[in-house]
């Protein structure tokens, strides 16, 4: 059975890039790729760097923007380098592969890869649940885009292959575009109750946000959050 995983490349650049990677997902069993914004494809090159890979790059979507790429996910995990002000969970390759085979049983999940030259950005960051780091030579620590999709892409086939020995999926998660509907609720909320520092009003939602994703809430537990958010806003409203 195909996994549910979904590897996302964000504006890549050189359309041979792109090639390699579809080329790395079917050698590890995978097919879902999703690009955003890249600056050239469909492409010869593409094709040509893919072997037999085509029907990957075939059957490749091309949106605009991450979030239109993670709407469906119940789990997110972006790829970098880099420590970052606000941090994620992280996960080495092999953790990060342990869970997406876990959770892929109840919906899709993504790993995100950023631009050659930049990587993720911070606000790509922040969309994810995790932040994925592989383990590389400190003092030369940035892969290729096409060898980081490869080395991930194997660690999800080893854990597809012992797949029968790792954790069942007992409790509902969220989808990314319900916890993007609670962030709005709380970010209305919190406007509302008069918390938000005007001089800096996106600051607290951007660590309360962290939390959350620490957090992982469950669904159930989402809308139990959600209830309190509704019954602040409605002793405010009274206030």
């Amino acid at each position: 059975m195909a996994l549910n995983i979904r590897i996302i490349l964000i504006q890549t650049w050189h359309p041979g890039n792109i090639g390699a990677v579809a080329r790395a997902m079917k050698n590890m069993g995978l097919s879902d790729l999703v690009l955003v914004n890249p600056v050239d494809f469909p492409s010869d090159e593409a094709y040509s760097r893919a072997g037999q890979a085509t029907d990957v790059l075939d059957n490749a979507r091309v949106v605009s923007s991450l979030a239109e790429a993670i709407s469906d996910c119940v789990l997110v995990v972006g790829t970098s380098a880099r420590d970052r002000s606000i941090r994620l969970p992280a996960y080495t390759a092999e953790q990060c592969a342990e869970e997406a085979v876990t959770l892929q049983q109840q919906a899709p999940v993504a790993i995100v890869f950023g631009r050659e030259r930049m990587g993720l950005h911070n606000d790509d960051i922040q969309q994810c649940h995790a932040q994925l780091n592989i383990d590389a030579n400190p003092d030369y620590p940035v892969l290729n885009l096409s060898q980081a999709v490869q080395l991930v892409c194997y660690e999800v086939f080893k854990a597809s292959q012992r797949q029968n020995q790792l954790p069942q999926v007992e409790e509902d998660y969220p989808l990314n575009e319900d916890l993007n509907r609670f962030y709005d609720h709380l970010a209305q909320t919190l406007d509302e109750i008069g918390f938000t520092n005007t001089k800096a009003p996106g600051q607290a939602l951007d660590h309360l946000k962290a939390l959350y994703r620490r957090a992982r809430p469950t669904a159930k537990e989402l809308r139990l959050l959600r209830g309190v958010l509704s019954k602040a806003q409605e002793a405010a409203d009274k206030s």
